[in-house]
């Protein structure tokens, strides 16, 4: 009897916050980078005038392009987040801050543990261009490689990426200099391995984005991460997170041969004006990491 009085309260409550528009809902679709994301997005809220929202995660398994339409559509998601460009960008409000500093647009790759002498060979950005990489089909990641010249293969669904490079569908699997390492580990019974010599940078901004007709929402999050850069707390959160002291013990990113590519796709409002959203390997604060990491 008493759980059944709890559970209604608590559903009583979740609807007195939906009726005042203080839930903001999101899915977690088994991404990687869900967990950093949702803990920024509460940074905002923390920090905005408005921190009595309530986050509430819905762990159903949409793909991105559905996670997409019905944050544009108002429909049973508030905020997503994804790598950006312009197309996107017209499709959905973007909140302007770099979650990851940037950082998704320095990529290492996945590949077979048994083909890291096929990436030795590499010496020139035609040496790499040989070879085939994998991206998820809906992922801007994937049109700005293909603008630079790389033979792309597409999947619906990011765990199959895995399957498809463990299996010889394609060489490397190109991922954000975050990311790599703890998607191996969690999969310690495939033939993968991070690749050991090469570096690749574009300008990728990773973003929150909201309904084009969600003004408030949209205005409270841009406030939030404005004040929380301002004092300091998202460097804290940025440098502080297990995933990029990992990049930063593990990915040897000043001694990999670094290619720069460009990006097409990137909207002319990106705030590349502003250093102090991006990150810099070179820059690097001696108080923002632990001293065992530097």
């Amino acid at each position: 009897m008493i759980k059944i009085i709890f559970l209604l309260i608590a559903s009583s409550l979740s609807m007195q916050l939906a009726a005042a528009g203080n839930v903001i809902r999101v899915n977690d679709y088994s991404d990687p980078n869900a967990a950093y994301t949702i803990k920024m997005l509460k940074l905002a809220i923390a920090h905005s005038d408005n921190p009595d929202y309530q986050v509430e995660i819905s762990s159903e398994d949409y793909t991105q392009t559905r996670t997409n339409e019905e944050v544009r559509s108002n429909g049973l998601l508030d905020v997503c987040w994804t790598s950006s460009d312009s197309d996107i960008e017209s499709r959905l409000r973007p909140i302007r801050i770099p979650l990851f500093k940037g950082l998704l647009g320095y990529r290492i790759f996945i590949i077979n543990k048994n083909d890291q002498a096929k990436f030795d060979k590499v010496q020139t950005l035609t040496d790499l261009k040989k070879l085939t990489v994998g991206q998820g089909r809906t992922w801007a990641d994937g049109r700005i490689l293909e603008a630079n010249g790389f033979t792309v293969i597409k999947a619906n669904k990011y765990p199959s990426l895995f399957h498809m490079v463990e299996g010889g569908r394609f060489d490397g699997f190109p991922r954000g200099v975050n990311e790599p390492f703890g998607e191996l580990e969690a999969r310690p019974e495939m033939a993968l391995a991070v690749e050991k010599k090469l570096l690749l940078y574009y300008r990728m901004p990773f973003y929150l984005f909201v309904s084009p007709d969600n003004h408030k929402l949209a205005k409270d999050l841009e406030v939030g991460f404005e004040r929380a850069i301002a004092n300091g707390e998202f460097d804290k959160v940025f440098y502080s997170d297990k995933a990029i002291q990992d990049v930063l013990q593990k990915a040897n990113m000043k001694n990999r041969l670094l290619f720069k590519l460009d990006n097409p796709l990137l909207s002319k409002e990106t705030p590349t004006d502003r250093p102090e959203l991006w990150f810099d390997p070179q820059a690097i604060p001696d108080d923002a990491i632990p001293a065992s990491v530097n």
